[in-house]
């Protein structure tokens, strides 16, 4: 048997190790697309607002579509739904290698259909994403996140260096050709792959719903604000390096596109050494030293952008990058996933995804304005500046207490289906009780733990919470909190995980009371139709 702790146990496993695979091919077409769209609007636009915005043209739509994504690919069949997504890649990869060749494109078409690239990467992402759980036990998390980090970062080494000679050779679009026959990988190996998805009996949440429901749960779950918070310093001072290395190689070294696939390519070298080691790194260093080291890893690397200019020397900052970015970024991701249950793991990796595409996109449009009102070098040496003020902020925020969450499913309480009225689903709203008698000496305590449950409750989906004390008998407290409907009232009772049992567990564990704390279920009666008729 595979030992979880190493970086290849994953790929003893069919369905992972093809669409491992897969993920090569397509991410080694997506970095020759990268660079020779970067080198095409560099030669189009030499300017460092134009060529900034391919990247953002590649990532704002990360930061506006992922949460759309995530709910969808929560609430849809995932295999369709990325086949579909795949597909609408491939034909705007396929449609910009067209009008390159024929001779028809200028900057505004190429940063359009970049966009129509970036839109579709955004709805590929969050559901990606989610699958690995699925197709990995919980042990071997770690280490196929790493692996996709290494396929995609090994791609980085080779893809760069490929197009690099195809664009010097025969320019630009055959490069976005390249890339449109690589995504056949991917689909041909989802196509194949039946997913398996959270089953639950109820019916499927509607698209609006959905939505809504991540937002809520995303707004109150602290484990995932630490992982967010950890990571903007870190995607801030990465945008600035991404985005000016072409013109740092175009306009100040003076290099063609070899140089420039050469340090794109250091990138990956970086990282794919770092991935390797990777699993030995965590077992040996907390994840919150891996994530400050690699972090300030990323501010070096962009000072030295800033300040050298010798090949050789960039090479070696490029390296560096690569190794500080995989390390950082692979430990957030790996975080993410370990404390997202899974009925909202989508939309919570989608809520993770777009704080880190919506920084580097944003990052890559106003490091873009500093550099035209100064200079790259100084547009990059601020964005390190800021990079190193906000991780060292940050670095009180731990990510090893998120990782010990247990977002594993629990079974309810109660079981609301055996209510009466319960088969009712429409109805509602649905206000719950449930009654306390606290010992009054143990009251404060209680208060405090309960604000916990408070904080479940909202996440999991209720609108509404409240904990009232009885005027007349201080030992009587009464928990409240309300759901849109019956449906939601099951939904909530299906999503509850062993973290959340434990929390409520530990509130519960004050009550003194001879049985267990009493539940009572109230529903708003429906609206009389005679009278709305007659009203009428």
């Amino acid at each position: 048997m595979a030992d979880p702790a190493t970086a290849a146990a994953p790929l003893r496993r069919p369905v992972f190790r093809a669409l491992w695979l897969a993920l090569i091919v397509s991410s080694l077409g997506s970095w020759m697309h990268d660079v020779g769209a970067g080198w095409l609007m560099a030669t189009l636009a030499p300017e460092p607002v134009m060529v900034s915005l391919v990247q953002a043209a590649t990532l704002l739509p990360l930061f506006v579509l992922t949460l759309p994504a995530g709910a969808l690919a929560d609430i849809v069949n995932r295999r369709r739904y990325l086949i579909a997504t795949q597909t609408w890649m491939m034909a705007a990869a396929g449609l910009l290698g067209a009008v390159t060749l024929a001779g028809l494109v200028d900057e505004w078409s190429l940063l359009a259909l970049t966009l129509a690239m970036g839109c579709g990467s955004a709805m590929t992402m969050p559901a990606f994403s989610a699958l690995i759980p699925d197709l990995v036990p919980r042990e071997e998390l770690t280490a196929a996140v790493t692996l996709n980090s290494i396929a995609f970062n090994a791609t980085r080494a080779l893809g760069p260096a490929l197009a690099g000679g195809i664009v010097a050779a025969a320019g630009p679009g055959l490069v976005f050709l390249v890339n449109a026959a690589s995504f056949t990988a991917v689909i041909w190996v989802i196509s194949r792959y039946r997913a398996a998805q959270p089953a639950s009996s109820l019916p499927g949440e509607r698209f609006l719903a959905s939505m809504r429901t991540g937002l809520r749960y995303a707004r109150r779950a602290n484990e995932l604000h630490v992982v967010i918070l950890r990571g903007l310093p870190l995607f801030t001072a990465m945008s600035a390096p991404l985005a000016f290395l072409p013109l740092v190689v175009k306009t100040e070294l003076l290099m063609g596109p070899r140089t420039y696939g050469l340090l794109l390519g250091c990138i990956g070298a970086g990282a794919v050494a770092t991935g390797l080691l990777l699993p030995r790194l965590r077992r040996r260093h907390s994840s919150d030293l891996v994530i400050l080291l690699g972090s300030f890893g990323v501010v070096l690397a962009s000072v030295a952008l800033a300040l050298l200019r010798s090949v050789p020397l960039l090479a070696l900052a490029m390296l560096l990058l690569g190794a500080s970015w995989i390390s950082a970024q692979s430990t957030l991701q790996v975080t993410a996933q370990l404390a997202l249950p899974g009925w909202v793991r989508a939309r919570g990796l989608a809520v993770f995804i777009a704080s880190f595409m919506g920084m580097m996109a944003l990052g890559a449009i106003g490091w873009g304005k500093v550099a035209e009102m100064t200079s790259v070098s100084t547009a990059l040496l601020i964005a390190a500046g800021i990079g190193a003020l906000g991780t060292l902020a940050a670095a009180g925020l731990s990510l090893e207490k998120v990782a010990q969450r247990d977002p594993t499913p629990a079974d309810p309480l109660h079981d609301p289906r055996l209510l009466p009225g319960a088969g009712d689903a429409d109805r509602g709203p649905v206000l719950v009780n449930i009654h306390y008698e606290i010992d009054p000496a143990e009251a404060e305590d209680f208060v405090a733990a309960m604000q916990e449950v408070r904080r479940v409750r909202l996440r999991n989906g209720s609108s509404a919470w409240g904990l009232f004390q009885d005027a007349a008998d201080e030992r009587h407290f009464t928990e409240i909190f309300l759901d849109e409907s019956w449906l939601d009232h099951l939904r909530q009772a299906e999503r509850v995980t062993r973290e959340d049992r434990r929390i409520v567990d530990r509130a519960r564990a004050y009550h003194r009371g001879s049985e267990a704390p009493r539940v009572t279920h109230h529903v708003a009666p429906r609206r009389p139709q005679k009278r709305l008729q007659e009203r009428r």
